[in-house]
């Protein structure tokens, strides 16, 4: 007889992790990766991950396993034994914090210009927990929303979960978010982001999303709601004491003529196999709202491109609708997820033919990159160069989006700054002559001017200069 669907969120820590029947099912290796791992970046399970997401028999290769749980080789090999041994030695709690401290500088924790380019000004003064990158869309990170039902190991916002106070972004109320929406009319949509910010209750929810709904940001259509509970604790739509609750502010949103689009995470079709992850879709659809299924793709989790079609498939068998195929961003372990450009195009392409039209809406391998979101388009040979054909889906400049644009082929590349322009050209159009690359501090510095928009650019690459 199979056991009932934990009803009662419980998180696991590396602190707590032992109390579950399943820490006994890893070998003594796999117990200290965890160990080791989870002092450097965030771990966090729960009982439905445990029990109903993971298959216990394929470990360590079950896909939500390597979802969740931390792996040695997410850390250099250096950087591992060093840890592992101060830890044994019974090192002081103060050296242990700062060699792990510099292990997580040098993991990139602010790319793409999160803290040094995307952050607003209101009246000359930054505004804490809101970033503004697209023209259109303006993200907000509630306070009350910092953290997750379970943590993924890939997890780009890591900095947010490990107590990296000067990587963090949140807000405690949304006086400051409603006064620069009220001053900037071409702003239409607000992405409630984190974190995870359905960790809230449906009170504490409502308390940031009514303030939206004023005559005042009429100009304001849509409203995004980031989330991977819909994949790691369905039970908040479902069973939950104040599920209904929730779904209700669900629909005073859409009463009030906003859009309102759930933005679920799904690395996997396995997270939505289940019937309570159906159920919650379904659910949330009946309120109105719109699901979207976004994810990156991840080298040890997704790269089987079957697993994507049958999850688009599934989706919209649902009613979701599939958005995006990430490129894994170039911040933590992601020397252990990354995948070539070439082999992640070939992975969408192969999954892409595999749908129909109405799961065609996904849109990828799409990387969010310092400049925008650049999507690889296709692998072409032209003029006899083989080269990659890639467009902007998004841009800090919003003449990017839609142009055409050509990088020589180079099966190693995993990221944009790795590219160089094909036809023999210098620089790539969104490029000036007055892009410097040099070393500053230790770090690769990119200096930006981004052309149209008159504005200089500095963004810290991750490795340290050569």
């Amino acid at each position: 007889m199979q056991n009932p669907v934990p009803s009662r969120f419980k998180p696991f820590t590396r602190q707590t992790i032992r109390q579950t029947q399943e820490w006994s099912k890893l070998s003594a290796e796999q117990q200290e990766a965890v160990d080791v791992v989870a002092r450097v970046l965030p771990f966090r399970v729960n009982q439905y991950v445990l029990s109903e997401l993971i298959d216990w028999d394929r470990v360590p290769d079950d896909p939500i396993y390597r979802l969740t749980f931390p792996h040695k080789d997410m850390l250099r090999d250096d950087e591992y034994a060093n840890l592992r041994d101060l830890i044994k030695s019974g090192k002081s709690e103060d050296e242990i914090d700062q060699f792990i401290h510099k292990i997580r500088l040098r993991m990139n924790p602010h790319p793409a210009g999160q803290l040094t380019h995307n952050v607003p000004y209101l009246d000359g003064v930054p505004l804490q927990g809101m970033q503004h990158k697209y023209r259109e869309t303006v993200l907000f990170f509630p306070s009350a929303g910092q953290s997750c039902h379970a943590y993924c190991t890939f997890c780009f916002r890591w900095p947010q979960f490990v107590g990296m106070d000067e990587f963090k972004f949140d807000a405690r109320e949304t006086t400051q978010l409603v006064e620069y929406l009220k001053r900037h009319k071409d702003v239409t949509d607000v992405l409630i982001t984190g974190g995870d910010p359905l960790v809230m209750n449906a009170r504490s929810l409502a308390e940031y999303l009514t303030p939206l709904l004023v005559p005042e940001l009429s100009h304001i259509q849509n409203i995004r709601i980031g989330t991977k509970s819909v994949a790691y604790w369905p039970q908040r739509f479902v069973t939950d004491k104040d599920a209904d609750d929730l779904l209700k502010v669900f629909e005073s949103v859409v009463a009030a003529g906003r859009n309102l689009a759930i933005m679920g995470h799904y690395n996997h079709p396995n997270e939505l196999e289940p019937e309570i992850a159906q159920t919650a879709v379904r659910r949330i659809i009946g309120t109105g709202a719109t699901v979207r299924m976004q994810a990156p793709l991840i080298r040890h989790i997704n790269t089987d491109a079957n697993a994507w079609a049958r999850l688009w498939t599934l989706g919209v068998k649902l009613g979701a609708v599939p958005y995006y195929m990430f490129v894994e961003r170039d911040t933590g372990p992601s020397d252990y997820f990354k995948l070539p450009l070439a082999e992640a195009y070939e992975i969408f392409q192969q999954a892409y033919r595999q749908v129909s039209g109405l799961a065609r809406t996904v849109r990828g391998p799409s990387m969010s990159a310092f400049p925008g979101k650049v999507m690889v388009d296709g692998i072409v040979t032209i003029g006899g160069e083989k080269v990659f054909a890639l467009q902007f889906l998004q841009a800090r400049n919003p003449d990017w989006v839609r142009r055409p644009f050509y990088a020589k082929f180079d099966p190693q590349a995993t990221w944009l700054d790795e590219l160089v322009p094909a036809f023999g050209e210098h620089k790539f159009f969104f490029e000036t002559d007055e892009i410097h690359a040099h070393a500053h501090a230790g770090k690769k510095v990119i200096t930006l001017r981004v052309a149209g928009t008159g504005h200089a650019h500095e963004a810290e690459a991750a490795e340290a200069a050569q």
